[in-house]
């Protein structure tokens, strides 16, 4: 695979800002010509390379990355934070799962939550679910007035453009599987011990609601894809692509930071150890 066709595979991923999307079954099985054994190679010459910008950001400490990870249940969230995310030192990344809120966090703003869990400069988040429930879960389950969700939309992207001017990277990642495989995945959990625990009955009363979350997700998707806080669609039918998709997208958004080493405050050559 020639490298410039590494390097284009973000920019084919990137949902355009202020147009509409839309999600296809086909689509989720995509992987634009890759090869596994060739992306595999790829992916860890990412995850390696991750890893030494990670470090470069914490030493530099004027940057953070925020990274929004979303999908239909059974899309992989977990095994993608596993896998990629893996590359970080744990002392610099952390994961925020959100689940239903909490009476706390339902008195407050729907933005309460997620702000507080923002990454410091410096570091990395990786936030698995998000304040994008309140436009997918609090939409289709009406869980709030329509009056109320749309508004959300305008103030997600205010909120995530404060964060970018503020020096935090915002980059949110939807796995988009097909309908097909969800049922594979949802099967799989079920046949096996050691992932029935992963397997929540209720999904599938949301499996049945497929059409109503998808044109949810094409919403949040196409609303609120700006270039301060662009939304990648990640084909995640084949997992070892969207590794490679997922572990290429973060290296170039990093890469694009002016990290720079800190110059020490005293004169190294004139050091001397003994």
């Amino acid at each position: 695979m020639a490298r410039s066709e590494r390097t284009d595979l973000p920019a084919k991923l990137r949902v355009a800002p202020g147009k509409p999307y839309r999600l296809r079954d086909p689509d989720a099985a995509r992987v634009f010509g890759w090869e596994r054994a060739a992306a595999e190679t790829v992916t860890a010459e990412n995850l390696r390379r991750l890893g030494e910008l990670q470090m470069k950001m914490y030493a530099d400490a004027r940057h953070a990355l925020l990274v929004v990870l979303q999908a239909i249940d059974g899309g992989g969230k977990d095994s993608t934070i596993r896998r990629v995310f893996g590359a970080f030192n744990p002392q610099g990344c952390n994961v925020v799962a959100f689940k239903a809120p909490s009476s706390e966090e339902l008195s407050r703003d729907f933005l309460w939550r997620v702000h507080r869990h923002v990454p410091s400069r410096g570091s990395v988040t990786a936030f698995n679910r998000s304040h994008y429930e309140d436009v997918l879960v609090a939409r289709v389950d009406s869980l709030v007035p329509k009056t109320v969700w749309e508004r959300r939309y305008a103030q997600i992207n205010d909120f995530e453009r404060m964060l970018a001017e503020s020096g935090t990277r915002v980059v949110k990642i939807f796995l988009h599987i097909s309908h097909k495989e969800q049922k594979l995945r949802f099967e799989e959990r079920l046949a096996s011990r050691e992932k029935q625990w992963k397997f929540d009955p209720a999904d599938l009363d949301k499996r049945k609601r497929w059409v109503a979350y998808r044109q949810a997700f094409e919403t949040a998707l196409g609303r609120c894809s700006t270039a301060h806080a662009p939304w990648y669609a990640i084909p995640a039918d084949r997992k070892w692509f969207r590794d490679l998709a997922v572990s290429q997208i973060l290296r170039q958004e990093l890469e694009s930071l002016p990290l720079e080493w800190p110059k020490p405050s005293f004169d190294p050559t004139k050091i001397r150890v003994v």
